[in-house]
């Protein structure tokens, strides 16, 4: 009792407050910018934590990236432009709720379930750390091949376009995922002798040009915006806590696919929103209205992404190992502020473990009020012309892109981007399956090259390691799935076509 009590003291410290409070602001207005991701509002913290006490260092870099995850589907929602890579395996989704008239809703559902999911990510970190990094370590680069394979089946999943358009369009990415020379061989690949090439194509300035600049050059060919509700917005919370009533399995399925993709190392939220979007329109009983604006995708992959933001703390803390980018660098704060990560630090700092409990709890509590107060702001956007809007999208875009490496190239390639967006969507070819194939295609082949060596060429290995064989069965029972159905049916459906 006694450590818990220090632990709010140390939280209840006025520069600890200060920083929670201006942290999570300057998140939110970062995530909400097309190409400023979660990662790089945490990265442009660093400097800052220089200066600040080891508990306030923390609570920035937690408080900046809840924000910024949840804030990125502003856009996604209203503009259908993603904030960050997280928001946009469900951006079509929210902004058919938009268009529908509902926005509000729509952005109610991302606040309200981010919010419950990373609480329910705090808890987990908690009361599982142990448990959950124990089975984060069962993980060899055998399972993480199958769990990236299951990924890169989401495309298929997600789409509301035919499903071998959706493959087609992820085997896209994963071409593109193949460029430069980060692959376990070091050779260059696909870079035509361009150097800036060679270290191959980020997934930021290849997603803001594919849905923002895309997005452009569609509103430039169709001058008229939609006849959106040119109103205030009502309650953003409206309606929310019979949501959740009515998809608590949903919710539920969420957080936990959240917290355990969240505990995998390299995974990340980005991986945690397809895959729980993709479970959603797997398991719902009205498949059919995914992609039109319902609100259960919606609903399953806002928990999960802010659940495995939290969960993915767990081997940070206990090992050192981050379990993604945010919390690579949350690392470095960490070993800077004297935190040396390891299972010591449960004991000998325990204090200061309870104290980041707290301040994920607290990030969470509050990002429904700073939550609600952003989505105001930014409902302005809803009434302005779209000839105003569109030319600062595309500076945004730029900016954005450009600061990912503050390299011009970043520009060059949002703007190649924007054109093959803008053809695969006139083309009826989705784009967020081309975008899953470039986030997934690097981990994929890593994995299935690096076992291949530990194994000597033997794929036996993918399939008589326990995990692994689980993995393979589900990802083989998946693909099997649909041929199955099919075939079944087939029989029935000719039986109908007999005349009588």
């Amino acid at each position: 009792m006694s450590t818990v009590l220090e632990a709010l003291r140390m939280v209840a410290a006025p520069d600890v407050v200060l920083a929670i409070l201006l942290s999570s602001i300057y998140g939110l207005v970062v995530g909400c910018l097309p190409g400023l991701s979660a990662t790089m509002a945490t990265a442009l913290l660093v400097p800052v934590t220089f200066y600040l006490s080891p508990i306030a260092a923390i609570a920035t870099i937690i408080s900046a990236s809840a924000m910024a995850i949840f804030s990125g589907d502003i856009p996604g929602t209203l503009l259908r432009i993603p904030g960050t890579p997280a928001s946009a395996a469900y951006t079509d989704e929210a902004y058919a709720m938009t268009r529908k008239g509902r926005p509000e809703l729509a952005l109610g559902i991302c606040l309200w379930f981010s919010a419950i999911g990373g609480i329910a990510g705090t808890i987990s970190l908690v009361a599982m750390a142990p448990l959950l990094a124990e089975i984060a370590f069962s993980f060899s680069t055998y399972e993480y091949f199958w769990l990236g394979i299951m990924g890169l089946m989401c495309a298929t999943l997600v789409a509301r376009s035919s499903p071998v358009k959706a493959i087609a369009s992820m085997l896209l990415g994963l071409l593109i995922s193949c460029v430069g020379m980060e692959n376990p061989g070091g050779v260059p690949r696909f870079t035509f002798g361009l150097t800036d090439l060679l270290g191959g194509i980020e997934a930021v300035p290849a997603l803001v040009g594919a849905f923002a600049v895309s997005e452009v050059m569609r509103a430039l060919l169709q001058p008229e915006p939609p006849k959106l509700a040119h109103r205030r917005f009502g309650s953003i919370l409206a309606g929310q806590i019979a949501l959740t009533k009515q998809y608590w399995k949903q919710m539920t399925r969420g957080n936990v696919i959240g917290i355990i993709i969240g505990v995998l190392p390299g995974a990340g939220a980005d991986m945690a929103a397809w895959v729980s979007y993709a479970m959603a329109k797997k398991f719902s009983k009205e498949p059919q209205k995914f992609g039109t604006g319902h609100p259960e995708g919606l609903v399953e992959a806002g928990a999960s992404n802010n659940a495995s933001l939290a969960s993915g703390w767990v081997p940070s803390l206990l090992f050192g190992i981050p379990g993604d980018t945010i919390t690579a660098i949350a690392i470095g704060v960490l070993y800077m502020k004297g935190l040396n990560p390891g299972p010591t630090l449960f004991t000998e700092r325990a204090s200061s473990m309870y104290a980041l409990y707290i301040i994920f709890l607290i990030a969470n509590i509050i990002m429904i009020p700073l939550g609600i107060m952003m989505i105001r702001g930014t409902s302005h956007v809803m009434r302005a012309p779209r000839a105003a809007i569109m030319p600062v999208v595309l500076v945004c875009a730029a900016v954005g892109s450009f600061a990912t490496g503050n390299n011009l190239s970043a520009v060059l390639i949002v703007a190649a981007f924007g054109i093959i967006g803008y053809v695969l969507e006139a083309n009826g070819y989705p784009v967020a399956g081309m975008v899953l194939g470039i986030v997934m295609g690097s981990m994929v082949e890593q994995s299935f090259v690096t076992s291949l060596i530990k194994s000597d060429g033997s794929i036996l290995p993918f399939f008589d390691r326990p995990v692994s064989a689980i993995l393979a069965a589900m990802t083989f029972a998946a693909l099997l799935w649909p041929v199955a159905i099919w075939l079944w049916g087939r029989p029935k459906a000719a039986k109908r076509a007999q005349p009588a």
